[in-house]
């Protein structure tokens, strides 16, 4: 492994991201010790230089979406496409395209192995798209008419306060609640 002055150079982290790097340098990364203090900005940056929009990354929430300061708008999620799902405190898969898969037929076409699949009498599958370049998301198996799994609402103030040292600009006690039923509660005013 080839370090940086400050541990692990961003060339690594860039491989690491990308899935490139061997195995036994991510093993070297892992145990580096002390680690770097900028590793979470040389991540970010990267990040930030693989997506066409402007708006500062906060964390990344999965393979194609982040947490982004949107000026004007405040925290929201946003696809690396550029597609905005809104506040990041609401459920961005109410802003999806949805394809569920209910039976044996339908769900046979991703799950190839019999003894691997759902019982269909129980549960469906929700697969999750983005509206913006219909990358798929997210994937959930839950019963029919369960609600969309909010699968995370990270606490960005004291994230960035406590553990990076580094407060965000508009820190607010808000920020850090789930504002999920206030979509569905728009839908029925507009109805």
């Amino acid at each position: 492994m080839h370090s940086s002055d400050n541990g692990f150079s961003k060339e690594h982290f860039r491989l690491l991201i990308d899935g490139k790097l061997p195995w036994e340098e991510v093993k070297k990364a892992i145990r580096l010790s002390p680690k770097d203090a900028d590793r979470f900005k040389k991540y970010l940056e990267i990040l930030q230089e693989k997506v066409p929009w402007e708006d500062p990354i906060l964390l990344r929430i999965s393979d194609h979406l982040y947490i982004v300061a949107k000026p004007g708008k405040g925290r929201i999620v946003k696809c690396d496409c550029g597609q905005e799902f809104g506040d990041y405190r609401i459920n961005w898969k109410l802003g999806c395209r949805v394809y569920v898969r209910r039976t044996d037929e339908e769900i046979a076409e991703v799950i190839t192995i019999p003894e691997a699949r759902h019982n269909m009498d129980l549960v469906e599958m929700r697969e999750f798209y983005c509206p913006g370049c219909y990358a798929l998301l997210g994937v959930e198996v839950v019963p029919p008419g369960y609600p969309p799994i909010f699968e995370m609402l990270p606490d960005l103030d004291t994230f960035y306060r406590e553990w990076l040292g580094n407060p965000l600009p508009d820190e607010d006690p808000a920020w850090f609640q789930d504002r999920t039923l206030e979509r569905p509660a728009e839908w029925i005013k507009e109805a």
